[in-house]
This record gives C-alpha cells, sequence and structure tokens, in this order.
C-alpha cells in the first residue's frame, strides 16, 4: 500500500473524528486532574501492605459497636462503614492500624461529574455511549496509521527514534510528540473501546462459581472474627470490600471482593463457603478502567494528562500541515495547455514542500513570457511543443517516490516524446537521511536510457529545503538556457521565516585593500543567535535578500562583508554609520555551529568566509583548534588580526597559518597538503573540520582531505560528511 494511501486514510478518519476527539480530550484533561487531586491527600497509608484483614477488624471491633463494611479503593484509602458506640451511623476513612478517623470521605466534585458525563456518552446516553466507543475505535485506527507513516518517513522500525529533519515546525513537533505519545494514546482507545464493548454486553461473562462443602465444625462456633484463618493470612491491601454479616443467621455469611475473586465466608467458623473466580471480562473492564483513567496511579494520570494535551497538538499541527499542502497544491494554474507550452514542470511532492520550489521557478518563467506548464509526475505524457523538461522531486522514506510520482518510471517507458527532449533533474531531501534523494537519482538515471531524452544539467541536489543551493541551480540553468529568471524566497509558499529583528549598528571597520570591512550589529530585542547562523539582509528599496554568515562576539553580530562594484546589500551595509538602525531576519543554521563536544577542530575559510570562525574561537573552551585561511595580500588580514593574536593569547586558538595568493602564490588548499599528520590525528579522535567560504576552495579542501582519508584512514570524504566530521558553509 502506498503511503499517499495511509496519509489519506490517516487524514480521513482525523476530519471525521476531529471535533469528538477534541471533546475526549479536554475533558480527558479534567478527569487526569481528578486521581492526581486525589493522591495529595494524606489518608493513604503504607501499612496495608504489611497489616492482615484481621489486625484492621481487631482494631475497628474496640473502636466501634458494630463494623456494617471495609472497603479499599483504588488509591489504598482504607473506609469503614461502622455504627458507633452511641448507636449512630458513620462512613469514614481510617487507620487501618489504629482504626482511628482520618477524614471524611471524598465527594466527586461537580465539575469531574460533569466532565465524566461528557466524556463517557456526550449526555446522549446509550447513542452517546456507542459514538464515543466508535470514536475510540477511529483513534486506534488513527494511531496506527500515523505509525506506518513515521515508519515510512523514517525508514523502517529500526530508525523510528533517529534524528527528525525538521521541514515545518507542525511537521517537526507532529512526529516528535507522535513518537513519545504513541503507546498511551494506543492504550486510551484500546480500553476506551473495550469499555464500550463491555458495556453493551458484547462479551459473554466466564465468571465461574465454586462452592465448598460447608461441615460445621461445633469447636470453631464462636471463634472471634479476627481468629479467621482467611483474614489472618491476607493482607488488606489483596481486598477491595468486606460487606459483614447483617443478622446471625447462619446463612447470612462474609462478602468479601478482591481483584479476582469473590468469596462468601461462614460468620461463625470461618470457613470459605464458596468461590466466584473473576472472568478475564471483568478484569478486562477492571484493569482497562485503571488504565484509561489513571484512578490510584498518580505518575499514569500525568502521562494521560500529557497524552490529551497532545491529541489537542496533533488535532491543530494536523489541520496546519493539511491546510498548507492545500494551499501549495490548489496553486497548479495553468494558463497555457500542455501541448501549447515551450517548457514542461513535472512535480514529485510528498509533503507540499517541493511544490512551492517548482511553483516558484514555473511563475517565474511565465513572467519571463515563456509558454509553460505544471503537473505531477504521475500525469506525465506527450506534448507537442515542449522543448525542454525540468522534474522537481522529493524522496519520502527509504529512497520511495512520492506519492504523485509513484507511477513516473512506468509512464516513462511506456510514453515516448513526440520531439525530443532537453531535461534536468532536481531532487530535494535530506543528508541526514541514508537514502538521500535516491528517487531523484533513479528518475535521472531512467532518463538517462530513454533516446528522446538528453540531459542539459546533471543531477542536482538540494539539502532541507536550502534556498541558496535552489538559487544556485536557477542560475545555472538560466546561464545555459540564456533566460535570467528572477525567484525570491517569500514567493516560495511554505518558506517559513524568522521574524524580522531590528538592529543597531555599533561600529564598522574601514575598508582593506580588498574592498573588504568588518561591521557589528546589535539586536534591538532579545533574539537567539549562534555564530555560524545566517542573518539575511534586505537594502532599502529592493526585496532581494543577502546572507551574511554570524559571528557571535560580545552578545554582538559581527559581520565580515566584500564590497562589490554592483552589490546592493554590501554597498548598503558600507554606508551605514554608528548607532544607525537596520532590519534583518536571523536564520539558524545547527549544522554549522561550534562542535562543544569536539577535542580537536580545523577550521578552514578563504576571504570573508573566516567571519563565524571568529565568533568560535570565543566559545572554545577546552578544544584544539587550528585555523587555516587564505586571503590575497598580507594587508588582507588586518582587519582580522586582533581577533586571532586575541584567540592565540588566551589559548583558544592552538595555532593560524595563513596564505596569500597574490604574494606567495600559495592557496588554503594548499596549506592542507603539507598537513597530513594533523589531518590523520583530528579525524582519528573523532575530531571536526569545518569549511566556510568558497565553493572552488570547499572542492579543493575536500579533494586533499578525501585523498588523505582514503589513502590513510580507508575512508571517504563520503562517510566522514555523514558522520558529521567534515561541515561545510559555502558559496
Amino acid at each position: 500500500m502506498t503511503v499517499s494511501i495511509w496519509r489519506y486514510s490517516h487524514l480521513t478518519l482525523a476530519i471525521s473524528s476531529a471535533l469528538f476527539i477534541v471533546i475526549a480530550a479536554l475533558t480527558g484533561i479534567v478527569l487526569a486532574l481528578e486521581p492526581i487531586s486525589n493522591k495529595l491527600n494524606p489518608y493513604a497509608s503504607d501499612a496495608i501492605s504489611s497489616i492482615s484483614i484481621a489486625e484492621t477488624i481487631g482494631v475497628l471491633q474496640e473502636n466501634y459497636a458494630e463494623i456494617i463494611e471495609i472497603a479499599v479503593d483504588e488509591n489504598n484509602f482504607v473506609s469503614a462503614s461502622v455504627i458507633n458506640k452511641e448507636g449512630k451511623s458513620e462512613l469514614f476513612y481510617v487507620h487501618p492500624k489504629t482504626g482511628k478517623k482520618v477524614g471524611d470521605i471524598i465527594d466527586k466534585l461537580a465539575l469531574f461529574k460533569f466532565a465524566t458525563n461528557l466524556h463517557r456518552s456526550l449526555f446522549l446516553k446509550s447513542t452517546g455511549r456507542f459514538l464515543v466507543g466508535f470514536v475510540s475505535l477511529l483513534l486506534l485506527l488513527i494511531a496506527i496509521t500515523g505509525t506506518l507513516l513515521i515508519l515510512k518517513r523514517q525508514g523502517g522500525f529500526s530508525k523510528i527514534f533517529s534524528k527528525i529533519v525538521k521541514e515545518s515546525s507542525d511537521q517537526y513537533y507532529h512526529i516528535i510528540f507522535g513518537r513519545y505519545f504513541l503507546v498511551p494514546i494506543i492504550i486510551i482507545a484500546l480500553t476506551g473501546v473495550y469499555l464500550s464493548l463491555e458495556k453493551f454486553s458484547v462479551f459473554t461473562n466466564d465468571e465461574k462459581n465454586k462452592t465448598a462443602p460447608l461441615e460445621i465444625n461445633e469447636n470453631y462456633s464462636n471463634l472471634k472474627y479476627r481468629d479467621f484463618e482467611f483474614f489472618k493470612t491476607r493482607k488488606l491491601k489483596d481486598i477491595k470490600k468486606i460487606e459483614f454479616p447483617f443478622s446471625s443467621d447462619e446463612q447470612d455469611y462474609f462478602y468479601v471482593k478482591t481483584i479476582h475473586n469473590e468469596y462468601q465466608i461462614h460468620q461463625f467458623n470461618g470457613q470459605i463457603v464458596s468461590t466466584k473466580k473473576e472472568g478475564f471480562i471483568n478484569l478486562g473492564v477492571y484493569y482497562s478502567m485503571i488504565l484509561h483513567t489513571g484512578k490510584g496511579a498518580a505518575i499514569w494520570a500525568i502521562v494521560l494528562l500529557l497524552s490529551c494535551f497532545a491529541l489537542l497538538y496533533f488535532i491543530f499541527s494536523g489541520f496546519s500541515m493539511f491546510l498548507k499542502r492545500r494551499k501549495i497544491k490548489t496553486h497548479i494554474l495553468n494558463k497555457t495547455t500542455k501541448d501549447e507550452a515551450e517548457y514542461i514542470v513535472l512535480v514529485g511532492s510528498e509533503t507540499g514542500m517541493t511544490m512551492g520550489f517548482a511553483n516558484a521557478f514555473k511563475n517565474a518563467l511565465s513572467k519571463a513570457n515563456k509558454k509553460v506548464f505544471i503537473s505531477e509526475l504521475n500525469d506525465y505524457t506527450t506534448y507537442k511543443k515542449a522543448k525542454n523538461i525540468i522534474i522537481f522531486t522529493a524522496t519520502y522514506g527509504a529512497g520511495d517516490p512520492p506519492g504523485n510520482a509513484a507511477k513516473f518510471i512506468g509512464l516513462l517507458s511506456k510514453i515516448q516524446p513526440k520531439n525530443s527532449l532537453r531535461y534536468s533533474v532536481l531532487g530535494f531531501g535530506s543528508k541526514k537521511y541514508p537514502d538521500y534523494c535516491k528517487f531523484a537519482v533513479l528518475v535521472h538515471a531512467s532518463l538517462q536510457i530513454q533516446p528522446n531524452f538528453i540531459p542539459e544539467t546533471p543531477l542536482f541536489t538540494i539539502n532541507n529545503q536550502d534556498f541558496n543551493s535552489f538559487e544556485y541551480w536557477k542560475n545555472e540553468w538560466s546561464r545555459i538556457n540564456n533566460l535570467p529568471l528572477e525567484i525570491h524566497q517569500k514567493t516560495i509558499l511554505d518558506t517559513e521565516e524568522e521574524e524580522e529583528t531590528g538592529f543597531i549598528v555599533t561600529k564598522r571597520s574601514t575598508i582593506n585593500i580588498d574592498d573588504t570591512f568588518l561591521i557589528a550589529l546589535k539586536p534591538m530585542h532579545k533574539v537567539p543567535f549562534s555564530s555560524g547562523d545566517l542573518v539575511a539582509i534586505t537594502p532599502e528599496g529592493t526585496h532581494k535578500k543577502r546572507l551574511y554568515s554570524i559571528a557571535k562576539i560580545d552578545e554582538e553580530i559581527v559581520l565580515s562583508v566584500k564590497k562589490h562594484a554592483f552589490g546592493g546589500c554590501s554597498n548598503y551595509l558600507y554606508t551605514l554609520h554608528k548607532k544607525e538602525q537596520i532590519a534583518g531576519k536571523i536564520q539558524q543554521n545547527k549544522e554549522f555551529h561550534f562542535p562543544k563536544n569536539a577535542k580537536d577542530i580545523l577550521l578552514i575559510a578563504n576571504g570573508t568566509g573566516i567571519a563565524p570562525f571568529l565568533g568560535m574561537l570565543q566559545e572554545n573552551k577546552k578544544a584544539s583548534i587550528h585555523l587555516f585561511w587564505g586571503g590575497r595580500t598580507k594587508e588582507s588580514f588586518e582587519i582580522y588580526k586582533k581577533y586571532i593574536a586575541a584567540a592565540l593569547k588566551n589559548k583558544t586558538l592552538t595555532s593560524f597559518q595563513a596564505a596569500y595568493s597574490q604574494e606567495q602564490k600559495t592557496y588554503v588548499q594548499e596549506l592542507l597538503e603539507n598537513q597530513t599528520t594533523l589531518i590523520i590525528d583530528v579525524l582519528k579522535k573523532e575530531g571536526v573540520v569545518l569549511i566556510c567560504g568558497s565553493l572552488n576552495m570547499q572542492l579543493a579542501v575536500e579533494k586533499i582531505i578525501g585523498k588523505i582519508a582514503s589513502q590513510e584512514l580507508s575512508t571517504s570524504i563520503e562517510v566522514l560528511k555523514e558522520n558529521k566530521q567534515i561541515r561545510t558553509d559555502c558559496y
């Protein structure tokens, strides 16, 4: 069964039962507080585990004229119904060792009574009971389908608790809470179904009666209750209720109820007259009631309370995700028919994120006055005038296709295009999963073996919906097709952006020989950020953002900016002076934060890529850090010199090496060729290599480290990246 069927089943079940689940969860929250509040009362006694029934009966007989009933509830509160020595009837909690009154019987609060009736039957009596039972069944099915979706997404049961890729807050916490509250919710649903079925007498009673042959022994006719063998050998904790004989009639027996049995005890000699063993059905009711309500178990009641809150969150987040997907999927609007279009955009998207990128690309083509048609991969067919096909596809779970792309490979082998088509494949996924962009790889390979498809660009993959990577691919595609396209991040419908923050300029350095300068910004409001995060700045009068890597130095943001002749943002930043205000948005980049648990770290950068490392050096407490940096001249280094000198002096930086491309004709990657021993030592000790700067530098550095890793450590650059020993933030 495809993941789409499970998803639609999950959604349908949730929609059909949402209102009832909300009512059940809200009343469940109230009812979960009852056993918790009961446990706060000081009426429970540990003595019931050690004291016998006979001892408690003895002390009660000493204090009261007559005992009518003794009961032990789920909270281990011992209650007694007695007639006192003044002849008055009383019911209260007693101490099992002393027989003294410890408190009045707790009356059920009106709020709990109301919530109980609403929770059980919606005030609709039998009809309501049936509806509640049916909704419990639907909740069970929702939990099962939700589990299957998590298993599919994570790549199997063994990976159910592996790290989750955070595409959105709703999606992330929906899965997180789903994993941890799955078992309690299944228990709630199962017990709810069971209690409802039992209420309608669906099960056959399987109680078993056993009557003992009774021979009255005259020697024991006047035996005291406290001397009954049955009462002497059983602890008080083992019983639920003892009803004392109403009269001195020989046929009037003690009635003793335990969890598993009911007994009739002869009132003169203490012999067991009959035993009725509780059947499986009644035991099921008892334990289901405990599990469903949390009575007598405060910790479990707290779990139930949290589970009810989780259910409310599931309803909210589930519908939020559904509406976001619908918002994206309903934006498949075409002004051109498939047979008139020159450009065809085909999409495979499970959650709607990839569809957002595809729509933004399609709209950019339309603005460039190109005829373009967009549809899902499952709708692949022939296109009369098409010359170019662009495929955007995600991968779901363990390399599976999204639901709207599952038929594409089969269609591709059956439907031959009318004309030769140039194609590009853009894969979306997360490197945290071992089958990163596997379906995109399969699509690209399948197109390669088709004679009428001509590759226009190599397969390109995007990790975690990274807009910068997408923009890089878009620019390459635009260059090849001589077709400039402009796409703004905000046009991608499901992009979640951090709230804009105001910043005050605290200082700005003079510009150096490389047209580079430092600028320090202080947030006007408290906002979390770390070295390695990004700040997006949009110059006044424009809509195009520019991302800069952050150095967190003395609670301020320090940016290293290269001023370009036609750079709108860099020129804007250079015009700013101390105390001026600007707006920006912090974007977390947790994969490039300072690795606090690593003992050995290599920092490799060129140009302005050194910025986040200047802040990371302040974070270092115990690690051995070696920094390699590449610039044009020694004068290029001057604006960073004081930070590096301070780090060396404070011993937060172990060593620093610089390469100057103009003065020494040396690049930073060449420095590493002479550091084989250091690189091997860092990697062997599970150290981390951070690389920040240009993409060309990154590729050159990775080539050198990859060669060393292969020859000396019998591993590859891919494995090191997978193990997060190599982390990059390059552009």
